[in-house]
């Protein structure tokens, strides 16, 4: 059995072929260059092009690459990809699926999320793989992961929710001026990003999402990720909180990808949840 993914999983090519992973890199563009997460550029030399002025876009892995996976591979695949509704890719990854003559063999699983819960399912696909579970076993056992995640999003770079359309230029350019501190998270059925709450601080935004976290019970028997884009020194401040502040969890920290501080903004602070 195979088990194939993109990069916002926070896995790179290199590192899935060490661990029999797949790995699809996603693109950003970058002063009208392509360039494929981990292979073209890395996270610290994409941020020192946004510092420089480059203004990126996202793209999704071409279908012509994703079909060329499923082809290179005869076995069974199950393929979890960031979360349809966050990219497009879960929808290339389908699209591709049509090209291939034994399509049954391949198994597309809406992940519904991206880095740290995204990065979990994989790993947990691959060690129940890796004791001889069936792909039906596997994806049974995906499935209450992936509706019990949650995830939180404080970015720092008010440009990059413009372009991205999550917030008007007026509300932008308001937010810069007055210094708030907007805290984005995913909608009900987990397609789409919302506004969760807005504050004066990223302490009070940290101490929000905490409270949150509280409320819905998360704790021991999840694992809590902190992401960033390129601000290690304030994801381990956030991570340090929420060690002291929620009991019985487990907690990984990651850099994000280029294509994940493409949608996020250099700067950013994800955290995330995941039940284990």
């Amino acid at each position: 059995m195979l088990i194939m993914t993109d990069s916002p999983s926070l896995y790179s090519p290199k590192e899935g072929k060490e661990l029999g992973l797949t790995v699809i890199p996603a693109c950003t563009v970058v002063d009208g260059v392509p360039l494929r997460d981990y292979e073209d550029i890395e996270t610290e030399s994409f941020l020192k092009k946004l510092e420089g002025g480059s203004i990126p876009t996202s793209s999704q892995p071409a279908i012509g690459d994703i079909i060329e996976a499923y082809e290179n591979n005869s076995e069974e695949i199950l393929v979890l990809p960031i979360g349809d509704g966050l990219s497009g890719t879960y929808q290339n990854m389908q699209s591709a699926k049509n090209f291939i003559e034994d399509s049954e063999r391949i198994h597309i699983m809406d992940t519904k999320t991206l880095a740290g819960p995204q990065r979990y399912l994989v790993n947990k696909a691959m060690a129940l793989r890796n004791i001889g579970a069936s792909i039906e076993e596997i994806k049974n056992k995906l499935l209450e992961s992936i509706e019990s995640s949650h995830s939180f999003v404080i970015p720092s770079d008010f440009n990059f929710l413009k372009r991205s359309g999550r917030l008007t230029p007026f509300a932008a350019k308001l937010g810069t001026i007055m210094k708030i501190v907007p805290v984005m998270t995913q909608t009900e059925d987990k397609k789409k990003i919302t506004r969760f709450c807005i504050k004066n601080s990223q302490k009070s935004a940290l101490d929000a999402i905490v409270r949150h976290l509280k409320e819905l019970c998360i704790g021991k028997g999840y694992l809590i990720t902190v992401c960033h884009g390129g601000a290690e020194e304030a994801a381990r401040n956030a991570l340090s909180t929420l060690r002291e502040s929620i009991e019985g969890a487990l907690f990984e920290l990651h850099l994000l990808s280029p294509a994940l501080v493409c949608h996020g903004g250099p700067g950013c602070i994800l955290i995330q949840a995941v039940k284990l």
